[in-house]
């Protein structure tokens, strides 16, 4: 048990869940703004990107600890997460109204 503790104890995990909070606030906040704010969708996102990123990322993170040859996946993957993450919370600052330079919005 206190293996699955430390595995959520981590940095990266931390940082993962802080970005996916940041992520919902501002979806929430820009869906007021769009007035089209609706219980069911957050419920929808809860249950979706949330298991996705971070049961997924313990998961790796278990695989690269009894597999060493593997270890090397975590920090990909890592990555991967923070930049399909930071992707979201853009396009969330975007549909609030925040201008975003051009390179960005592709």
């Amino acid at each position: 048990m206190s293996e699955i503790i430390a595995l959520f104890g981590t940095l990266q995990m931390q940082i993962i869940v802080i970005m996916i909070g940041v992520d919902v606030v501002l979806g929430i906040i820009a869906a007021i703004v769009r007035k089209d704010f609706l219980f069911r969708k957050l419920a929808n996102f809860m249950k979706g990107p949330i298991l996705a990123y971070v049961l997924g990322f313990a998961v790796v993170k278990m695989v690269g600890q009894a597999l060493p040859k593997l270890a090397y996946i975590v920090p990909v993957v890592f990555v991967l997460i923070v930049i399909a993450l930071l992707a979201s919370i853009l396009r969330n600052l975007g549909k609030i109204g925040l201008p975003l330079p051009s390179v960005l919005k592709k």
